[in-house]
C-alpha cells in the first residue's frame, strides 16, 4: 500500500511539474475568492479555475457558498469575486436580482446547455405507461411510493439550497407526491444507483450536463412548458391561484464576477470571461471524478497541463 501511495504521489508530482511557473506578477496580492458549490461540475470548474489562476501567480481562496445567496449577496459586495455556474434552470430569478445591483458582471456562458427536471428510469414506464406526460403521475403515485410516503408517491429533489420550486410545483399541479430533499448531490446519485440496480421505484431530480444521463436509461417528465409568467403570475396556466404550475426552465449556465474584478485583476478577469467548455468535454471530466474515482486535483492538473495554448489565449497572451 505504501508503494502504491507513493506512486500516486509521484504521478501527481509529475503533473504538477508539467505546469509552467507563474507567468506574471499579479496586479494585486489580495485573494480572488471563488464560490464553490456542492455538485461535481461545480467543484471541478472551481478547481480548474483555481489551478489556472495560481499558475499565473494569483492568491486564490475557495469559499464554500450557498448557491443563490452567493449571487445575490456575496458577489455584489465583493465578498466573493467569481462564481462559475449559475444555471438558468434554477438561478434565473437570483441572476435578475443580482443584475439590478449594477455591482456584478455576467461574464458569458460556460458552454454546456442546462437542463434540470424530474426523471425516472425506463423500467418504471411498465408500471406507469402514461409517462412521460406529467398527468400520469397521480395515476402512478402508488408505483412511486415508499413505505414512508404511501399512498403518496415519493419524489427525490435536490438539496434545498438548489432552489427549483419542487414543493411549490407539487402543490400547484395537485400532485399526490411527497418531496424529499437529498442532503447532498452525492447522496442523490447514490440512491439512484441503488434503486437502478434493484429496479426499485425512483423519481428524482436529474440535471445535465451530468454523467447520469448517459449511464442510466430513462426519461424526463414532460410538464407544461416553462414561461416567465408561470413563475411570476398565478393567473397564468392551469392553476389560476398559484404560480409554478409548469416545468423548470432550460437554458444556459452563466459565469458571474464582482464588478471590480476587471480593474483589480485584469488577466484573471480575461481568463474567467473566456473560460468555456464543450458539453461532451465537461461530461468526460465529470465522469473521471464520479465514475473513475480520480481526485479533483488530478483531473484539474491534467486538464490544465494539456491545454496551455488555450489558457494563454483566454489570458490574452
Amino acid at each position: 500500500m505504501r508503494k502504491a501511495f507513493l506512486g500516486g504521489l509521484s504521478a501527481l508530482a509529475l503533473i504538477a511539474v508539467a505546469l509552467p511557473a507563474a507567468a506574471q506578477t499579479p496586479e494585486s496580492p489580495d485573494p480572488i475568492k471563488i464560490a464553490n458549490f456542492d455538485w461535481t461540475s461545480g467543484v471541478l470548474n472551481t478547481k480548474i479555475m483555481e489551478t489556472i489562476l495560481k499558475q499565473y501567480g494569483y492568491n486564490v481562496e475557495i469559499v464554500t457558498a450557498d448557491y443563490l445567496a452567493s449571487l445575490t449577496a456575496g458577489i455584489p459586495t465583493g465578498d466573493l469575486t467569481l462564481g462559475l455556474e449559475y444555471w438558468d434552470t434554477t438561478a434565473n430569478e437570483a441572476m435578475a436580482e443580482a443584475d439590478k445591483t449594477g455591482k456584478v458582471e455576467r461574464l458569458g456562458n460556460l458552454g454546456p446547455k442546462a437542463k434540470e427536471e424530474w426523471w425516472y428510469p425506463a423500467y418504471m414506464k411498465e408500471k406507469c405507461p402514461g409517462l412521460p406526460d406529467w398527468k400520469a403521475l397521480n395515476d402512478c403515485a402508488e408505483a412511486f411510493s415508499t413505505p414512508e410516503t404511501s399512498p403518496k408517491g415519493r419524489y427525490l429533489g435536490g438539496p434545498v439550497t438548489w432552489g427549483g420550486y419542487d414543493d411549490e410545483r407539487v402543490e400547484a399541479l395537485g400532485l399526490n407526491y411527497e418531496v424529499v430533499h437529498a442532503g447532498t448531490d452525492a447522496n442523490m446519485f447514490a440512491e439512484l444507483e441503488s434503486a437502478y440496480q434493484r429496479k426499485a421505484p425512483i423519481l428524482l431530480w436529474i440535471y445535465s450536463p451530468h454523467w447520469a444521463v448517459a449511464k442510466y436509461e430513462g426519461e424526463w417528465v414532460e410538464f407544461p412548458e416553462y414561461t416567465n409568467e408561470c413563475y411570476n403570475d398565478p393567473a397564468w396556466g392551469m392553476n389560476k391561484d398559484m404560480a409554478y404550475d409548469c416545468g423548470k426552465p432550460f437554458g444556459e449556465i452563466w459565469k458571474y464576477a464582482w464588478a471590480g474584478m476587471k480593474d483589480k485583476w485584469p488577466v484573471a478577469y480575461n481568463i474567467a470571461k473566456n473560460y468555456q467548455f464543450e458539453a461532451a468535454e465537461m461530461n468526460a471530466l465529470i465522469s473521471q471524478v464520479d465514475l473513475d474515482g480520480k481526485s479533483l486535483e488530478e483531473v484539474a492538473n491534467a486538464w490544465v497541463a494539456a491545454n496551455q495554448d488555450k489558457i494563454k489565449k483566454w489570458a490574452g497572451q
